[in-house]
């Protein structure tokens, strides 16, 4: 048994299995140099990180100061202002001439010639045309002939008179006699009368031959043309002539503005009326009321009015439709604004009126008369910059850009 080897006892390290290969032995340092660089790196990668994020969020907070802040709702404005307004009555008319002459002859013959062309202004006394004067001419001839003979009569008359009177005196013929002659004479002076009337009425035919203008005026479309033979009996005229200066407007208003019309004429007050077109955009001429209707239509309520207009421009045409407009009176002293800048709704009426830090607030007013477009409303003073447009987007507080408008101011009347 004293041969057996002897086995010794090896003793290993305590860290190192017994399954380990030498290569895993070997680069175990390895890995535990390498730790450290890695721990680096990771911290050099998060530092990076951080500083990145960190400057872009300075950035982001220095643009963020830098940047102006969002624009406000871009809206027109207008100013309050005080002054006058008119209180207006707005009616249908239509034009109507003062005069209207049909113009006829008043005696017979042939229209000889005609002095005037069709739409041709006139005036008062011009002649128009001419009819044939020879029968007149010696018509008046006779008559003048015919006084002349009994003009001769009278005075023999007259001479046999005087002879007669002496005579009586002396009581050389009877008073009979005498008082024949002087019945004589009268009978002359009557005839001698007579034939001056026949000589005047002869000079006014002849006058007649003439025919003149009655009026100042247009002339109308020709009716009768020279060579025809016209009657003074005849149903159509030669002409009419309109009368354009001055020119009326009929119009018609309710019953309910009699008692104020009424009261401003009485105080001898002049109610001013304006004509305006079709679109009532253009003013073709101003006026004054002349009088009213005397008596109010009962199928409609209402009373016709006249008023007078110049028309110096001829702007007014008979039987034209026009809108008529009548001052009735006029509010001083009260705020005024674009029609445009009040807004309703279901309670009242309201605007937007600009604040001082470019902020809109909304207001209530009460709108009075209204003269196109603007308005007279109560709740606002002068000064007050209200929204005229932009009504969409706005409401209390809302932020606004405003521009001024180009008709935010109306001269006081």
């Amino acid at each position: 048994m004293d041969d057996e080897p002897l086995v010794e006892d090896v003793a290993l390290p305590l860290d190192e299995s017994p399954d380990e290969s030498p290569v895993a032995r070997m680069d175990q340092p390895r890995r535990r140099r390498r730790a450290p660089w890695l721990m680096l790196v990771v911290l050099l990668l998060v530092a990076l990180i951080g500083f990145l994020i960190l400057e872009r969020r300075q950035n982001a907070t220095v643009v963020a100061r830098a940047a102006p802040p969002p624009p406000g709702i871009s809206i027109t404005t207008a100013v309050a202002e005080q002054g006058s307004i008119g209180v207006y009555i707005n009616a249908l008319g239509s034009v109507a001439p003062i005069s209207t002459v049909t113009v006829k002859s008043r005696v017979d013959g042939q229209l000889m010639t005609v002095n005037y062309r069709e739409g041709q202004m006139v005036q008062q006394g011009d002649v128009l045309a001419e009819i044939d004067p020879r029968p007149f001419q010696a018509q008046l001839v006779q008559a003048q002939g015919q006084y002349d003979r009994d003009k001769a009569l009278l005075e023999n008359a007259n001479i046999d008179l005087n002879r007669y009177q002496i005579a009586y005196s002396k009581n050389a013929i009877p008073k009979q006699q005498l008082d024949t002659q002087v019945a004589t004479v009268h009978q002359y002076e009557g005839i001698v009368k007579l034939d001056q009337g026949q000589i005047d009425n002869a000079k006014v035919q002849l006058g007649y031959c003439q025919i003149t203008s009655p009026i100042s005026g247009r002339v109308g479309l020709r009716l009768v043309d020279p060579g025809n033979i016209v009657h003074a009996a005849d149903t159509t005229g030669m002409l009419v002539i309109t009368q354009l200066q001055p020119i009326t407007v009929l119009f018609s208003v309710a019953e309910d503005y009699l008692p104020q019309i009424r009261q401003q004429l009485r105080r001898g007050n002049r109610l001013t009326v304006d004509a305006f077109d079709r679109t009532q955009q253009t003013k073709l001429s101003s006026g004054a009321l002349l009088t009213f209707d005397n008596e109010i239509d009962t199928s409609t309520g209402t009373i016709k009015l006249k008023a007078t207009f110049p028309n110096h421009d001829n702007a007014l045409f008979p039987n034209q439709f026009v809108n008529a407009r009548l001052l009735l009176t006029t509010q001083r002293g009260v705020i005024l604004v674009p029609s445009a800048a009040i807004q309703r709704n279901a309670q009242d009426a309201f605007v937007y009126v600009v604040q001082p830090d470019q902020t809109v607030t909304m207001r209530t007013v009460s709108a009075g008369t209204t003269d196109g477009n603007i308005t007279a409303v109560d709740g606002l003073k002068a000064g007050d910059v209200i929204a005229v447009d932009g009504f969409d987007k706005l409401q209390n507080g809302v932020k606004v850009s405003a521009r001024a408008s180009s008709q935010n101011r109306r001269a006081a009347r």
